[in-house]
């Protein structure tokens, strides 16, 4: 008996799930075919490819080899299932991760231009913070991602097996109620923030590392009011004058032009670099190809 393309599936499946309850659920299975088709596939290969850890399956180290190989096969199988039906025209589905700031501000627009000029329309998104960008790349639920921070991945894999390439770039400001005292000030200085509340993100964000490596380093006392996953939630604390907040630039411009938030200009050098991620293993099939490098020589508009 060879290896199956279905056995592969239910593999990465429950590679991903890490149950073989949620794995069955996804993949319109009883949990017995599950079972089934995972033992046959370790008894075929001669080696077991996970372990159970409190009725969860983590992968193994022989999993772990096997995982890239299978999310190619399977990208590949969909692809001979398709080439003969469409030309020259782009076929596939495309998983796309972003972090939040660029999944809400970037993104669509990015989608909006690639579908333009390639005609594809078979895209997936997930929005979330940077390290569960990057856990996701290296489980290979994702096909690329997007990301603001440059976390590592806490689950499966380390940074060496993510390729990361400088993307875009942008610049963060740190906002605050339009009638705060802090907009009285004509030359703001650092010492004006001391003893301040903030609105950040959560841990994972690339947002909050960044705050925490420019920003909070040069602070002797802060503390922080709200821990929120949410941007626009951030924007509206700030505006209520529950905080002060840590936003990207651009995240922040239509509230600044709706009059909601004011943004302090300090002496600091607040830029940061956006990324272009995938697994160094991962398959690029024609499209992931195409949208690689259309995001590469792509630029915002104002």
């Amino acid at each position: 008996m060879s290896v199956s393309l279905r056995q592969l599936h239910v593999f990465v499946t429950v590679a991903q799930e890490k149950t073989i309850t949620a794995a069955s659920a996804l993949l319109y299975l009883s949990k017995p075919a599950v079972s089934m088709a995972l033992t046959e596939l370790e008894k075929h290969l001669g080696h077991k490819l996970f372990e159970r850890v409190n009725n969860r399956l983590m992968i193994n180290e022989h999993g772990r080899r096997l995982l890239p190989l299978a999310d190619e096969l399977l990208t590949r199988s969909h692809e001979i299932s398709t080439v003969l039906d469409h030309d020259d025209t782009l076929t596939g589905h495309l998983r796309i991760g972003a972090s939040d700031t660029i999944g809400n501000q970037m993104v669509p627009f990015l989608l909006r231009d690639f579908r333009a000029e390639t005609h594809h329309t078979d895209q997936e998104l997930v929005i979330s913070n940077s390290q569960a960008i990057i856990d996701q790349l290296a489980a290979f639920e994702l096909d690329v991602g997007l990301i603001e921070g440059q976390g590592e991945s806490k689950h499966l894999l380390n940074k060496t097996d993510l390729v990361m390439t400088p993307w875009l770039s942008d610049e963060m400001c740190i906002a605050c109620a339009v009638d705060d005292p802090l907009t009285k000030h004509e030359q703001l200085t650092l010492f004006a923030l001391e003893n301040h509340t903030w609105v950040l993100r959560e841990p994972g964000s690339g947002t909050r590392e960044h705050f925490l490596s420019r920003v909070a380093p040069r602070l002797e006392a802060w503390t922080m009011a709200f821990e929120l996953r949410n941007t626009e939630a951030i924007i509206n604390c700030a505006s209520a004058g529950l905080g002060l907040a840590y936003l990207s630039r651009h995240a922040a411009r239509h509230a600044v032009a709706d009059n909601r938030l004011s943004l302090l200009e300090l002496p600091l050098d607040l830029r940061r670099q956006y990324w272009l991620v995938h697994h160094k293993d991962k398959h690029f099939s024609p499209l992931l190809t195409r949208f690689v490098s259309f995001s590469q020589r792509w630029q915002v508009s104002d």
